[in-house]
């Protein structure tokens, strides 16, 4: 349990804050915190960034986070385009390169996530159906990953952190890119995702990076 007395946003060791620092997304902290845990554990992300690339490999090194779930329309990329940036592939690469594990974690259709998965040169799982958490148990036990030490990160509260925090590993939100190209089903949770910033402090993570944060749309 952290100093603001949220239990889901315990950190794993101490952060060294010249590689990495946390500002409160809304000032509701003082109000009720126990309660607000206990309805809202499974929607609470412990961290949150602007933009996936914000998850430098010296940032992840200070968390301890060794495995990533990593979410990737509207995370890595619009909804509807078919191919990553070469900004996002470059922040893969970086990850790699540090020897921390990826593998893309999906709602969609096999076929297309696994194009998707060929540009990057990464493992993936489709149709994982989150926000249950059997995705990523499934990944988690094929790679002999330490729970501990892995995160999902995702665009939707409601699916990825959901099925994070489900699975019992720490989760990261991400600024969604372009949630209006997004199917009509996905848009209209968007409104109570802007809701539940408002009302919840989350730490949030100011990483350095490259690529501007793309503005969600209201």
């Amino acid at each position: 349990m952290n100093s603001n007395g949220y239990p889901g946003f315990r950190m794993s060791q101490p952060v060294n804050k010249s590689v990495i620092s946390f500002q409160k997304e809304n000032p509701m902290e003082n109000h009720y915190p126990f309660l607000i845990w206990l309805f809202l554990w499974p929607f609470l992300p412990n961290y949150k960034v602007n933009v996936v690339n914000e998850l430098t490999p010296a940032i992840l090194h200070q968390l301890d986070i060794k495995y990533i779930l990593l979410d990737v329309d509207c995370t890595l990329k619009r909804y509807d385009a078919d191919v990553l940036e070469d900004w996002v592939l470059e922040w893969i690469h970086s990850l790699r390169k540090a020897d921390i594990q990826i593998c893309l974690l999906s709602n969609g259709k096999g076929k297309r996530i696994g194009k998707i998965a060929e540009q990057c040169q990464l493992p993936y799982e489709a149709m994982a159906l989150k926000p249950l958490p059997n995705g990523c148990w499934r990944v988690i036990k094929r790679n002999q990953w330490n729970k501990k030490q892995t995160a999902m990160v995702g665009d939707q509260l409601f699916a990825d952190v959901a099925a994070g925090n489900l699975a019992g590993i720490r989760t990261v939100h991400v600024t969604p890119i372009h949630p209006e190209t997004e199917p009509i089903f996905t848009r209209v949770k968007r409104p109570l995702e802007r809701l539940f910033f408002r009302l919840v402090p989350v730490q949030k993570i100011n990483g350095k990076n490259d690529q501007p944060a793309e503005p969600a749309a209201e």
